[in-house]
């Protein structure tokens, strides 16, 4: 069977940041570089959206565990991260509680049983796929949050100015015939259609350059939506 984009696209590039760099240099560019800082971020995000002390996590893209390395050290949470490349998974483990599960997830659904999950973030990952695969995403991803659980991701909008670097960045690569993976965007009323669609209410866009949870932004939107509780 034939693997999808996104699978191959990333291995392509982690396997070729692996040979030409040292790990952590490696493991920091794979995730976007600016590993400890974004992390901490991403952290203050969770935690503003809701996320507490004895919730059950999922982390879609866990990457090499920019994410996971800050959770660890805060909170106590039953954490586990899918990514689609085995190094990165790998790397996250040896810098994570020993409690955290890391599974190797190639597919377009969440191995999670029903209403399992108090949170599920995306940072980074919508922004590297079709709109049906994220759209098939989001509808698993309601299907494993308990009611009243959310759903926090990062996006790419044309709507904000500071992101068209991305697009002018993925022309350039394109025109090259080097872009090393697909680059998203998604716009509001698309993530509000889609909302509407499974039934799946948004709570709060946060603009990439505003940070609500009091520290720094993340530059990416993000958007969080909320499984209805009944």
């Amino acid at each position: 069977m034939a693997k999808f984009h996104f699978v191959e696209d990333y291995e392509r590039l982690i396997a070729n940041l692996v040979e030409t760099l040292p790990l952590e240099e490696a493991m920091s560019r794979a995730v976007g570089g600016n590993f400890e800082a974004t992390g901490v971020i991403e952290t203050d995000i969770l935690r503003y959206a809701g996320l507490q002390d004895s919730m059950a996590l999922i982390d879609l893209g866990c990457g090499s565990g920019r994410l996971a390395k800050p959770l660890g050290t805060s909170m106590k949470i039953d954490y586990l991260g899918l990514d689609v490349v085995q190094p990165l998974l790998d790397y996250a483990r040896s810098i994570s509680p020993p409690n955290y599960q890391f599974v190797l997830n190639e597919a377009l659904s969440i191995p999670a049983g029903d209403s399992s999950a108090d949170m599920v973030c995306a940072f980074s990952v919508f922004t590297h796929l079709l709109h049906a695969e994220s759209y098939i995403y989001m509808e698993d991803i309601r299907r494993v949050l308990k009611p009243g659980g959310r759903l926090v991701f990062s996006f790419l909008e044309f709507a904000n100015p500071n992101h068209w670097i991305v697009f002018t960045e993925t022309v350039a690569g394109q025109k090259a015939s080097s872009a090393p993976h697909l680059n998203t965007f998604i716009e509001r009323d698309v993530i509000e259609l889609w909302c509407t669609k499974l039934d799946f209410p948004l709570t709060q866009f946060v603009d990439g350059s505003e940070s609500p949870w009091n520290g720094s932004p993340l530059w990416q939107a993000v958007a969080i939506l909320q499984k209805p509780k009944a």
